[in-house]
Formats: structure tokens, C-alpha cells, sequence
């Protein structure tokens, strides 16, 4: 899919950068490692704020520094404003993924990715990428699935993304962080929540993590 994706966007004129983090043997664990020269409070050390006085002080080491230029420069990354969008497979089916199915409902196992993580660092998340079960598919299913693929990517910029509450909606640390009265006030008829994790304890909305807004069936 990775192959499919850098040449389906390399034919609509885009530059094209992949970072193989396995092939650079890319350490993904958080610690004191990532920053250069002395901490601000080595007896009590605090990764945020110590890697954020790092950045502005130009002390991060070089394999962090070389990723975040990257994500600088990029207009949409595959995982704007910066864009993004989760693309995968699975081993199990996409029934096993439902409300009902034996791995729980897709939407629940999304939220926390992409809202948590995509959406908390400011990206526009478009809708996820996900072929089921692809072990158990032939391979004329296979190539049919790489090629809805690039065609997606030709047009990947004109497309709606998903919907999130803005941090508007919520008060601030003094009143922790909850929803705001006229915010809950204005969606108290509705029959579902407004997302998966801010749900007001109605049922969830279907397929919020999987279709944008407007493409819902």
C-alpha cells in the first residue's frame, strides 16, 4: 500500500518522501535520550516541558529534529493546515469488527488514534484507509483494493474530513476541561452523542470514525 500510495501521488506531481522508521532504526520510546546537554530539573525530570525548552533552544537530538522538518514541509501525511489519514489492514473480517462482533466496534478502537493523537496534534484527519481480512483475500481482490487506493489519492485533497468537537467547546483548566453548558445544552435532543469519547452517555454516533461529516449513510 505504500508503494501503491508514493506512485499514485508522484503521478499527480507531488515530491514524495517516505521515512522507513524501521529501516532507520527509529527509537519510538520516550526518555531523557531525546534531548542534548543538561536538563532544566535533572533531579525531577518532566519530558514535555523538558523537550519543549529543548526545541526552542535547539538542543533535541539530530533523529527528531530531521522528522519534524519533514512533517514541516509536508502537505499531507499518510500514516495538514496538515491532513492525515490512518491506513491499514487487518487479519480479522469486518463484521469481527462491529458493535456486536468478537474485536468490538471499529469506531471505539479509532477514537483514541485519532482523535487523541492526529487531531490533539492539529492534523485534519480524513477518513481511515481499511482493508479487512486481507490474508483470506484472492488476489484479484488484492489488486482491486491497491488500485481503489490511488484512485482515492487523486483526489485525496478535495476530500471532507472528520469531525471533531473544537477546543471552544470545552471550559478551560479552572473548570476541568468539561463541556460547556450552552454546547450540551444545544445538542441535548439529539439521539447520539456529538463523538465517541465525548458522548454524553447517549449512544454513539455510527461510523463517526470512519466516515466524514456529510458522508455518513
Amino acid at each position: 500500500m505504500k508503494d501503491a500510495a508514493a506512485a499514485a501521488l508522484k503521478r499527480k506531481g507531488w515530491n514524495v518522501l517516505v521515512s522507513d522508521l524501521y529501516e532507520m532504526k527509529y527509537n519510538p520510546v520516550l526518555s531523557r535520550a531525546d534531548i542534548k546537554g543538561k536538563a532544566k530539573d535533572p533531579k525531577q525530570f518532566k519530558y514535555s516541558p523538558e523537550t519543549f525548552e529543548a526545541w526552542k533552544e535547539g538542543r533535541l537530538t539530530k533523529d527528531i529534529v530531521e522528522e519534524q522538518k519533514k512533517i514541516e514541509k509536508a502537505d499531507l501525511i499518510i500514516f495538514q493546515d496538515k491532513k492525515a489519514i490512518l491506513s491499514f489492514t487487518t487479519g480479522s473480517s469486518e463484521a469481527m469488527y462491529s458493535p456486536k462482533g468478537i474485536n468490538g466496534d471499529i469506531n471505539v478502537m479509532l477514537w483514541p488514534l485519532q482523535n487523541g493523537i492526529l487531531n490533539f496534534c492539529g492534523f485534519q484527519v480524513l477518513e481511515p484507509q481499511i482493508t479487512y481480512s486481507v490474508a483470506r483475500l484472492p488476489q484479484e481482490a488484492r489488486t482491486g483494493m491497491l488500485k481503489s487506493w490511488e484512485k482515492r489519492l487523486e483526489t485525496v485533497w478535495d476530500e471532507k474530513t472528520i469531525k471533531f468537537l473544537p477546543v471552544q467547546d470545552f471550559e478551560g483548566m479552572a473548570n476541568g476541561f468539561q463541556m460547556k453548558k450552552d454546547v450540551e445544552e444545544a445538542r441535548s435532543e439529539n439521539k447520539y452523542g456529538p463523538t465517541v469519547g465525548q458522548n454524553m452517555g447517549k449512544p454513539l454516533p455510527p461510523d463517526s470514525q470512519l466516515k466524514a461529516e456529510g458522508t455518513r449513510l
